[in-house]
């Protein structure tokens, strides 16, 4: 506690020493307030790794191919081109013959078949998640209460 001002009571300040009323000294209180850190207690967080098996599920596309040879022995003047007819890549495949002269044959034509399907694909895995543990410690100062208390997070 501390005094801080004094204050008279009463009018008479101008008024002879025998004439004034007695006087009467008030005292006034004024608070401060200041605040300081104390240590509560300490937390350790462990974050400890967790596994579980899980079905991994999903649609994988798969194409087939069928390749069938077809014997053609034409003779042509130029290369034809690889081209596709109704799905199906055909890719011809030249030989050349001697005869009095050299000339060109279709041979024969490679014909690629496309199949496409879709399949559902099941394959177990492990996914792993971590979780936090919390676990209170005392403070340091023993004039404040603080129970242990001790919690886990995810």
């Amino acid at each position: 506690m501390e005094l801080r001002r004094e204050r008279p009571v009463g009018k008479a300040d101008h008024m002879p020493e025998s004439e004034q009323p007695e006087r009467i000294k008030l005292a006034e209180e004024e608070l401060a307030i200041a605040k300081r850190e104390v240590e509560r207690g300490r937390v350790v967080v462990r974050t400890p790794v967790e596994e579980r098996d899980e079905l991994a599920e999903i649609a994988l596309r798969r194409e087939d191919v069928t390749v069938e040879r077809v014997p053609v022995g034409l003779p042509v003047d130029v290369a034809p081109a690889v081209r596709e007819e109704d799905g199906v890549l055909i890719v011809p495949i030249l030989e050349e013959q001697l005869v009095i002269e050299t000339r060109l044959v279709l041979k024969e034509e490679i014909r690629i078949t496309r199949k496409s399907r879709t399949e559902l694909v099941r394959e177990p895995v492990r996914l792993r998640s971590q979780r936090a543990e919390v676990v209170r410690l005392e403070g340091r100062d023993p004039d404040i209460p603080n129970p242990k208390e001790r919690g886990t997070y995810r």
